[in-house]
């Protein structure tokens, strides 16, 4: 196939309108850019809806159009230009556990993919996203994820009811330290954000309210989460080979089955 040479191609334009956040919820998809993030795609079971990718190289297999170079770089988000770029259909489900995070206003999406990144290396089995989170599919939520946007169950809550198993909140300098919250069973971690935390309602609706001890006064909810993750299950015997785990919870499903919305 003869590669994409004009600027002015209709794929090309569709694919830039998906970096506007009102054309990504109009049309249920987002962008992935760069081989990293497409390979962590494939490896996911996730196959992009359409691939293009800079003219004479491999990246993506057969799926993927060759693009010249100049017009490629038109529609990248990246500064230094992109390789490929692949589009993927958005997936949205319940929170599931035994494991969940959940988020309340955290605006920033750079955040919001960190927290979908460190949710999957201690073994979360989703992420829920409450009033006020930033786009998860954003392209800087998307780098910032490093390929867990593929691989992580991800929900939008309106109801914290809808919340798997007893529920945290995490409160700076209030409740238990976090290395020393108790529970049996399937567990959701509360964040907010940084500057507002959790609304007094939200952490009223929770069984648990832990912080974090530091020195200074606050961490940003990325770091929150992923430290909150971390001394959530590392304790002794709770290790497992996908990561740490609270005692008596199973491991969550591994990445490809993952459930459709």
């Amino acid at each position: 196939m003869t590669p994409i040479a004009s600027r002015q191609n209709p794929k090309i334009k569709e694919l830039s309108k998906l970096r506007r956040s009102r054309d990504r919820a109009r049309s249920g998809r987002f962008l992935a850019e760069g081989e990293d993030l497409i390979a962590a795609a494939i490896e996911a079971g996730r196959p992009a809806v359409e691939g293009f990718r800079l003219a004479g190289t491999a990246i993506g297999g057969s799926g993927f159009q060759d693009v010249h170079a100049e017009v490629l770089a038109s529609v990248s988000t990246l500064g230094s230009g992109t390789r490929a770029i692949g589009v993927y259909e958005q997936r949205f489900g319940e929170p599931v556990g035994p494991l969940c995070v959940y988020l309340h206003g955290v605006a920033d999406p750079g955040n919001v993919g960190t927290v979908l990144r460190s949710a999957l290396a201690f073994g979360a089995s989703s992420v829920a996203l409450g009033p006020g989170c930033a786009d998860p599919h954003s392209p800087k939520a998307v780098r910032a994820s490093m390929g867990a946007i593929f691989a992580l169950a991800l929900a939008r809550v309106e109801d914290l009811a809808e919340l798997p198993g007893e529920r945290c909140a995490l409160v700076a300098g209030k409740g238990v330290p976090i290395q020393r919250l108790a529970t049996g069973g399937p567990l959701t971690l509360l964040v907010g954000a940084e500057r507002e935390g959790l609304p007094e309602h939200v952490v009223r609706a929770c069984e648990h309210t832990a912080h974090i001890a530091i020195a200074s006064e606050s961490l940003n909810a990325a770091m929150a989460a992923t430290v909150a993750l971390y001394e959530t299950t590392r304790s002794s015997n709770r290790l497992t080979q996908r990561g740490a785990l609270l005692p008596g919870l199973r491991p969550a499903a591994p990445p490809s089955r993952v459930p459709p919305s």
